[in-house]
């Protein structure tokens, strides 16, 4: 596995994790946050063993890859969807590769993943989604005024929505500079999402209510008075995490301390704040007809955070996708089950 970088893609210089032979079939992989291509590390190995051309960028906004904008105040839309989807085209015409076997998104690189499928089939031949479900193109109809927040607020025990969090200049420095220090509360957030947690135990949501929301863990729905460093849990003491070994966890503490969260945070920003709706709207009705793939850990609350989209997505946006829930794993399920999500892929792949 090498890494390297790849200059001149749309205004980056994107860092890579690379393995296999160039002259193979490319698979890109695509990470979510907070991670890094680095989260690929159990996947890649055996994806290049087995024939493939496998490619894992740092994204904008993430790890070693620069050109992006830190600035809560810049360049906001240079992280819309759409322009993250040229990233992706920019990077495989930089190394010289027309078409790919399969372009693999986990958690927010999947909406990535997902719209590279959508606008690009004739690039990109098969789709793998993890964790994080796609309902398709957004409708024509006007963006409507969303009161959820105003309802969890005034919820017996008050509460706001993660991502709207995400989406505040303040969030940024709460997670960078928190009191219990930047490597603690990354070891919390990894712990309290995965299968480890005991407290994961996710269910279908009826409604896009306050009162159901709010039975999602504080990591989704978080406590109104409290930042995200203290809406996690940090695992027991003695606890070990044969998935994040602590030098593992080190090389994400040492890339954001390096980088901030901001970058990562302007995702959620174009998503809470509409940028680059009307392009996608554009696409409203369209569905994903290559051949596509669900994977995600059976303790993953991700699956189930916006209410029926798993149904939507396997039925109206991508139909006759298959889907596989890993036993055991949450929500990093490709570094918690490195070894199922291998074989998943590779047999999906090689059908």
């Amino acid at each position: 596995m090498n890494s390297r970088f790849v200059e001149g893609v749309n205004g980056l210089r994107m860092h890579i994790l690379e393995a296999g032979a160039p002259r193979n079939p490319t698979v890109l992989l695509l990470h979510g946050f907070p991670e890094l291509s680095f989260s690929w590390r159990k996947v890649i190995p055996a994806l290049a063993e087995a024939g493939y051309h496998v490619i894992a960028p740092d994204q904008r906004g993430y790890g070693r890859t620069t050109g992006w904008d830190p600035d809560y105040d810049g360049d906001l839309a240079s992280f819309r969807p759409l322009n993250l989807v040229r990233d992706t085209l920019g990077l495989l015409d930089r190394l010289g590769i027309a078409s790919t076997a399969a372009v693999v998104g986990h958690d927010f690189g999947a909406t990535v993943a997902a719209w590279c499928a959508l606008l690009r089939p004739d690039i990109f031949n098969r789709l793998v989604l993890m964790s994080a479900p796609f309902t398709g193109p957004p409708s024509l109809a006007p963006r409507a005024e969303d009161d959820i927040h105003r309802a969890l607020s005034v919820l017996p025990r008050p509460r706001k929505h993660y991502q709207w969090y995400y989406s505040t200049r303040e969030a940024d420095k709460d997670m960078r500079l928190c009191p219990q220090g930047l490597r603690t509360f990354l070891r919390a957030y990894y712990h309290h999402k995965s299968g480890d947690w005991p407290g994961n135990d996710p269910h279908e949501l009826t409604a896009w209510s306050a009162q159901e929301l709010a039975k999602m863990p504080t990591y989704y729905i978080m406590d109104q008075d409290r930042t995200m460093a203290h809406s996690v849990e940090p695992p027991p003491p003695g606890h070990t995490c044969p998935w994040l070994t602590d030098p593992e966890l080190d090389v994400y503490a040492n890339a954001f301390a390096s980088t901030g969260f901001q970058g990562a945070l302007q995702w959620y920003r174009c998503r809470t704040q509409g940028v680059g709706l009307a392009e996608q709207q554009v696409f409203h009705g369209r569905k994903i007809e290559i051949p596509s793939l669900f994977i995600a850990g059976a303790r993953d609350w991700g699956i189930h955070q916006t209410p029926g989209a798993l149904d939507r997505m396997r039925t109206t946006a991508c139909p006759g996708m298959q889907v596989h829930l890993v036993p055991g794993a949450g929500h990093w399920v490709q570094q918690e089950a490195g070894e199922a999500v291998s074989n998943h892929l590779l047999s999906f792949l090689n059908r």
